[in-house]
């Protein structure tokens, strides 16, 4: 991390957990215990949890931000939530692109630019997720296959909104198998976004643009994660379940 030059982001992306009860009991824990970051905590909780997340967060340093949004602003898409929707109710984050959403629900680069489009003009802040399968990282096109998606995704995307976006860097075959990049690799994967960053704008854009590792960050390993440069932070999923956890690796984001 280099927070002198951005911003640490730590965001928990809980997934498909947790009901309304149990959100408020989970953050109303993790809420003393993240008082004294010194870095951006974020929940990014399931639709049904956000008014729950928002009142148990009232007073605290933590924000609450979706795990996805659709590109329209309205209109028959069954199942669907619009940015605007979740601005009107107070979130301030929203993740796009995330691997589970793209191999499961059949999200593209091109969809992933279209969301991104719809949550800035929403005002919301994006997370942004790009990342290999193990497959693409044997055959070594991992740096390539990240530029593509950051490319796509970014289109249309002028510098003052890049202020607004952070990338999740998560290589597929570390998320929820507890299989982790080392350090090195992660820092190197997101040294290389920086470069499409700054290539795409210029060097101020990129040393100001914030890069999260995911992929089973955890209590244990982020310390050594976050001592990588151009490693900004985190998206934490399992973990973030859990506040003591939680609250571990905000506290290496405070003091790396």
């Amino acid at each position: 991390m280099n927070k002198d030059l951005r911003k640490a982001v730590i965001a928990g992306n809980w997934k498909m957990n947790k009901n309304p009860e149990q959100t408020k009991i989970l953050l109303g824990e993790v809420a003393p215990l993240v008082a004294n970051a010194k870095c951006d905590v974020v929940a990014c909780v399931p639709f049904l949890d956000l008014p729950a997340a928002l009142e148990a967060a009232k007073g605290t340093n933590i924000q609450i931000g979706a795990q996805n949004c659709h590109w329209e602003e309205s209109g028959a898409y069954t199942g669907e939530i619009a940015a605007n929707m979740l601005t009107s109710i107070g979130v301030t984050y929203v993740i796009i692109g995330h691997s589970e959403r793209r191999t499961y629900f059949g999200e593209t680069d091109e969809t992933v630019n279209k969301r991104i489009r719809a949550a800035l003009n929403a005002g919301l802040t994006v997370i942004l997720c790009v990342g290999e399968t193990l497959e693409q990282r044997e055959q070594g096109i991992t740096e390539e296959l990240v530029a593509l998606q950051t490319k796509i995704a970014l289109l249309g995307v002028t510098k003052e909104e890049l202020s607004r976006v952070i990338i999740a860097y998560e290589p597929i075959w570390a998320i929820g198998t507890g299989r982790t990049a080392t350090a090195e690799q992660a820092g190197e994967v997101c040294g290389a976004i920086r470069k499409v960053i700054a290539a795409l704008y210029d060097k101020q854009a990129a040393e100001a643009f914030t890069i999260q590792y995911g992929g089973s960050m955890n209590a244990k390993n982020a310390d050594e994660l976050l001592t990588q440069t151009d490693v900004d932070g985190g998206l934490i999923g399992g973990a973030s379940l859990k506040a003591a956890d939680f609250a571990e690796i905000i506290r290496a984001a405070t003091e790396g």
